[in-house]
């Protein structure tokens, strides 16, 4: 009988599961472990690089796609053919190899539909969908729970409908991106923009939603608006109150103190003093979209960066699976965890008495843990010198994950709630403070912002001690405010506007399937989803916010109005993919609503591109990359392109980026063309290697030349 061929998705993963066994053999592209009790005849651990298997692009089907054009669309191949990536067709040939050498096949790719599709496609193509098949299911990287997840292996065909759905999502987004790209781009280049577009199903609708954001803020006009303010004067100090009042007309509100009799200065009387208890419980556990939002409020990390930590720490069997959308865990981990608090205090460096050894349904349920649970620490206690070899960032994750975990063994946050109402006349006004009592959990946070988004409350003004019927003086007055515009997003935000994208529904079925699955994405791809939409130069973040480009502006006046521009396609394609995962939906009726989707786009797109603000946001987006006027023909300008700064007219005029090894700054290419020279540039090079600078000119011809005086 041959050795299984455990399949991993990546060369750390496979280290890890060797980990748990006795290593025999490694090479460069597997390693063979030792017969054990698990495995009777031993095992090969082998992996891939990602995905290894690729969709094959449209010029891969026909030649004529290499140009785009119009004539050409909409592209749909009859079957959709894969390809092995061409960078790694080396590595992919060995894998290959083993899996048809091998009558057992175990998958151990991450445990969601990407890591299905990576490892079923490299089966597939291989030929090896043949053999016996078992699935690894596991959420932790710790020895212990690597071996117990080899001995209770699921069946392969258990998780086969994870890969369907992975790959009619593939098939979908590439009939999207293929089509709405060259369809976008090349009707937007008739009308004068420069460059290219891509449209997708996922990030155009996320770019609308922060586009929209960016609308209301720029056309936000202030209003004033007119409150009653109360400042009392007791035997035992001050304290402000308001009316219960908030008019847009001043007339009304000088109305109401007029009726009331009340001046500027008053007799009042405490009319009641009332405190209540109040308690917060500790925030929920982490799952990957509250961590992320959460790093980058403490300490701005961007969510691309905390998935790549948190993989880190993952990889490294610190914490548990990452990319999960769950915020509870099992009695399972939460028995290691009552078993090891003493041992997590002490690697927090605090103390406290467990408040409760019984699991509460607010961190512990088990029901509601599918795939994945909360991400929380391992049952690998790391050492001082573990914790000291992390990076900054890293330590500052798991020490989130730590506190907060640690958050559900501690007491409630405990403050005491006094209201006061103080009667003017027969004006009452109200006065709210909070006094805290004890910190409870909060105690771990100390150092970061609260992570806890049920927590509203903050500690209001002192109140001095007041007695009912008490007398007191009020000095009253009418208090002008202005309405303020929505805040822009922060990156962080960003994962919790896709996640909760419904409110920006108005169909309420829309709304309910949008909160079903979540919104926009899922938990493991948000964060690439933003970066794709960085990479394409449709938003920038400068000092944590997010701003939308011109290009991105563009973008979404081209989209508005249609599916394209909404959260609700999406979510209706993750429902019905959600379906497919559970083998209650087609993967071919999925591609075939895709399909006439898109041919019905081409179709009405031109109309729709005919509104005159988009030929406007395409000439402000160029002469917003404007330079300055070009010094040949003087009725272009100068802008700068991939590998030169050139004229927008046809004059052939044009500057290099790099002069003799020498990169020329667009502060020196300005002055060039508008004062005919620049400053003295330090570190040119000639050709004999020697170092000098000089002042840029130019001649009569336009032609740079060098200049020594």
């Amino acid at each position: 009988m041959s050795k299984p061929i455990i399949l991993a998705e990546k060369p750390s993963q496979a280290k890890a599961y060797a980990s748990a066994f006795t290593i025999k053999d490694r090479t460069k592209t597997h390693i063979e472990i030792k017969p054990c009790e698990i495995f009777k005849d031993g095992a090969i651990i082998t992996w891939a690089i990602g995905h290894l298997i690729e969709l094959q692009s449209p010029s891969d089907y026909d030649e004529k796609y290499k140009r785009w054009s119009l004539s050409n669309l909409p592209i749909v191949p009859p079957n959709f053919i894969y390809k092995v990536s061409a960078d790694k067709k080396s590595h992919y040939a060995e894998v290959a190899k083993m899996l048809k050498s091998t009558d057992t096949i175990i998958i151990g790719t991450d445990i969601d539909r990407e890591g299905e599709a990576i490892a079923r496609l490299i089966i597939n193509h291989a030929k090896a969908d043949n053999k016996t098949i078992k699935r690894l299911w596991i959420n932790s990287l710790e020895e212990d729970e690597i071996r117990k997840g080899f001995a209770n292996l699921k069946d392969g065909k258990d998780t086969y409908n994870l890969f369907i759905e992975a790959q009619s999502r593939q098939m979908a987004d590439w009939i999207i991106g293929m089509n709405f790209s060259p369809l976008y781009t090349l009707l937007l280049q008739k009308k004068g923009f420069e460059g290219s577009l891509s449209v997708g199903r996922v990030q155009t609708p996320t770019v609308y939603l922060i586009y929209q954001r960016q609308k209301e803020i720029e056309n936000f006009v202030p209003k004033k608006f007119y409150e009653i303010e109360g400042n009392f004067t007791a035997a035992n100090g001050s304290y402000k109150g308001k009316a219960k009042i908030k008019s847009d007309k001043k007339e009304e509100v000088q109305e109401l103190l007029l009726k009331n009799g009340i001046g500027e200065k008053n007799e009042a009387i405490v009319k009641s003093v009332s405190k209540k208890e109040k308690r917060t419980k500790s925030p929920k556990l982490h799952a990957l979209s509250t961590l992320q939002a959460t790093a980058n409020k403490n300490w701005r990390y961007s969510p691309a960066d905390v998935l790549k930590l948190v993989q880190g720490l993952y990889e490294k069997k610190l914490v548990s699976y990452p990319r999960t959308d769950t915020q509870v865990i099992t009695d399972s981990e939460f028995t290691y965890l009552l078993n090891n608090v003493t041992s997590l205090q002490k690697l927090a460096k605090t103390s406290f008495d467990v408040a409760s050894t019984e699991p509460n349904k607010r961190y512990v349920d088990g029901k509601n843990v599918a795939e994945h649970y909360a991400i929380i620490p391992t049952k690998n206690i790391p050492s001082e010198s573990t914790i000291n070899g992390l990076t900054e960032q890293e330590r500052n994750l798991y020490f989130e994950i730590l506190h907060t975990t640690l958050a559900m063994f501690h007491s409630d946050y405990v403050y005491e709630e006094t209201k006061i109402l103080t009667g003017v006349n027969e004006l009452e006004f109200e006065t709210t403070g909070n006094t805290e009592k004890s910190l409870g959990w909060k105690e771990l946070f100390k150092n970061t912002s609260q992570s806890a988004d049920e927590d509203k409350k903050e500690i209001t003004q002192a109140l001095p001690v007041l007695e009912n019927n008490e007398r007191v003086l009020a000095v009253v007055k009418l208090k002008e405010g202005v309405t303020t515009p929505p805040k822009p997003y922060t990156e962080g935000q960003l994962i919790g506007m896709m996640k909760t994208c419904g409110k920006s529904v108005e169909d309420t079925e829309d709304m309910e399937i949008l909160k079903e699955v979540e919104g926009l994405g899922t938990e493991a791809t948000r964060s690439n989803i933003i970066e794709a939409i960085k990479r394409q130069e449709y938003i920038d973040v400068k000092k944590n916010i997010v701003h939308v480009t011109k290009k991105g502006e563009i973008l979404c006046e081209s989209v508005e109005g249609t599916l394209l521009a909404s959260p609700s396609m999406t979510a209706k394609w993750e429902l019905y993919l959600k379906k497919i995962g559970e083998g209650k939906a087609s993967q071919q009726q999925f591609v075939k609503q895709t399909t006439s989707f898109v041919e019905k786009m081409i179709q009405d797109v031109p109309g729709k591109l005919s509104v005159e603000s988009i030929s406007t946001a395409i000439k402000e987006s160029k002469e917003k990359d404007y330079l300055c006027k070009c010094p040949a023909c003087q009725k272009g300008h100068i802008v700068e392109k991939k590998n030169n700064f050139s004229c927008t007219e046809s004059c052939n005029f044009s500057l290099p980026k790099t002069l003799l090894k020498k990169k020329i700054s667009v502060t020196a290419i300005k002055s060039l063309c508008e004062k005919g020279k620049t400053a003295k540039i330090k570190g040119f090079e000639s050709k004999a290697g020697k170092k000098f600078d000089a002042v840029l000119e130019l001649d009569e011809q336009k032609k740079i030349k060098f200049s020594f005086n």
